[in-house]
């Protein structure tokens, strides 16, 4: 094939690969969400309570051990297993149950969610027990209004009070 044929074939090539990656660049439209419809993710990281205290050594006990391991306190690595109740509008979402990650079982518990709702008001209620007896410790309930398109994050800090809803 002859020079000018060739890059006269190169170019009706390079052509119709832009026109590919233009079309698909615009269309077809996405939308992540349908027409009147909000977002409610849950998301969260949370290390809960120790299954057993801590619990204080012996001087027998302390004796037998070599002098780099004499901690006074024993403390058992394994965590509770985190569980979590969201609520909308009275009716029962979620209920999750996550236990602690890691091989010993003392990681923290991860809890991820995603729904779509109809846009509007609706009023939340959240609650997790992080320890042993599955008591709830940590409660929130919000009335929140939802516009068509926006997301809800629900997220939990111990730190700062215990749940966090964030739009």
């Amino acid at each position: 094939m002859n020079a000018p044929a060739r890059y006269a074939v190169q170019g009706l090539l390079y052509a119709a690969f832009i026109a590919f990656v233009g079309y698909f660049a615009n269309a077809p439209t996405y939308e992540p969400l349908a027409p009147g419809y909000a977002l409610v993710r849950l998301s969260f990281s949370h290390g809960a309570q120790r299954k057993e205290p801590c619990r204080k050594r012996t001087a027998e006990e302390l004796a037998k051990l070599p002098p780099n391991m004499r901690a006074p306190l024993d403390c058992p690595r394994e965590r509770s297993s985190v569980i979590v109740e969201l609520e909308m509008d009275g009716e029962l979402l979620y209920r999750i149950v996550a236990p602690p990650t890691g091989l010993a079982g003392d990681g923290a518990s991860t809890v991820y969610r995603r729904l779509t709702v109809k846009a509007g008001r609706h009023h939340f209620r959240a609650r997790l027990s992080d320890n042993v007896k599955g008591e709830f410790n940590y409660a929130a309930e919000r009335s929140i209004d939802l516009g068509a398109g926006r997301a809800l994050l629900i997220d939990f800090n111990a730190g700062q009070g215990g749940f966090l809803f964030r739009m």
